[in-house]
């Protein structure tokens, strides 16, 4: 690593609302890790959670932390038990490091690994950096016409491919997915990709309706002026992409017996559901907690041209702009943001 810099920048969020931009040492990658320059980094709704709270559900930042964990970038090293023939590979990070051995990553599922480590998650050193390292596996190369803003964006892409998976999009489905703020947009795209032949796109906000219909929405609804639950949209799954509590009750009614829902939003940690609707209806309910296996269709998804990640990218910051990076989220023209820590 002689050819590397010792030290390098991050932004690291110290407490709600604070900020400070640090020079830190580049960090070394284990025998089975990859080093990564940073090129692009999403931000996520629980970048900006912890940013203005300081904590989302039951996760508090006690400790400095860097954000950031939807990223990709360069190798620029690789740990010793590494190809070196990697070194210059474009790269998406699988920004997760489960317990191979437990109970959940031995059946297939290991986003639901208790003993995982995530970036960005109170105790684990996230992206918002010039530097990175991740294991080899979960650095993905990327085909070399997908950018590197598109390869950082692959990780909603996997949150929304789980949800298709949950959700047992196929040819013909009718979806209706409320929110449409990143996560309902790229769930709308995965739909179309998938063959839904109706995908209904609610919210509350006009800029973000018309979005939902440049990127795959059939249909959007106002749900400020109709009755989402009474409408009869009689669809196969419902997605809740908001967290909004009024709009994940609302949407039950819409599903037609022998269903699916699924829960991807984050909002309150309780809310009332309708039992009735779900019981007499035999509703097939569930939550979406990241993706595990889900690179490989992603990169296909945007490689073949069939998800348009790019046209997501409403704004690009430098690693001294990261606050207002998290602050533009606030602005319904705002899709995805974009931080690039090396620009």
């Amino acid at each position: 690593m002689s050819h590397l810099p010792e030290t390098m920048r991050a932004s690291v969020l110290l407490e709600a609302e604070t900020l400070e931009l640090q020079e830190r040492a580049v960090p070394v990658p284990d025998p089975d890790q990859v080093l990564i320059r940073i090129e692009a980094v999403g931000v996520c709704g629980s970048d900006v959670h912890f940013f203005h709270e300081g904590k989302l559900g039951d996760w508090e930042v006690t400790e400095p932390l860097v954000l950031g964990h939807e990223s990709a970038g360069v190798i620029v090293a690789v740990g010793s038990a590494v190809d070196p023939a990697r070194i210059g590979e474009r790269v998406s990070i699988e920004p997760q490091r489960p317990d191979p051995t437990s109970r959940e990553s031995l059946s297939g599922a290991y986003n639901l690994c208790p003993n995982m480590e995530f970036y960005a998650v109170p105790g684990v050193d996230g992206a918002f950096a010039q530097y990175a390292t991740i294991q080899s596996h979960f650095a993905h190369r990327i085909p070399d016409h997908v950018s590197l803003e598109a390869a950082a964006l692959l990780e909603p892409l996997s949150v929304a491919i789980a949800t298709a998976r949950k959700a047992g999009f196929t040819a013909g489905s009718r979806v209706l997915i409320t929110g449409a703020g990143p996560i309902g947009i790229v769930t709308a795209q995965v739909a179309r990709a998938y063959g839904a032949s109706e995908i209904i796109v609610t919210d509350v906000d006009p800029q973000r309706r018309a979005q939902a219909e440049r990127f795959g929405a059939t249909r959007t609804i106002d749900a400020l002026t109709e009755p989402v639950g009474n409408l009869g949209l009689d669809v196969d799954a419902f997605v809740d992409a908001s967290g909004a509590p009024a709009a994940v009750r609302s949407g039950f009614g819409e599903v037609r017996p022998g269903g699916t829902v699924v829960l991807v939003g984050m909002g309150p940690t309780e809310i009332p559901l309708p039992v009735s609707t779900i019981q007499n209806r035999e509703l097939v309910v569930t939550g979406i907690f990241r993706y595990n296996n889900t690179w490989p269709l992603a990169i296909e998804l945007v490689a073949s041209g069939r998800v348009d990640l790019d046209a997501l990218v409403t704004g690009r910051f430098g690693l001294d702009r990261v606050a207002d990076a998290l602050n533009s989220t606030r602005d319904p023209q705002t899709l995805k943001s974009v931080v690039t820590p090396n620009a």
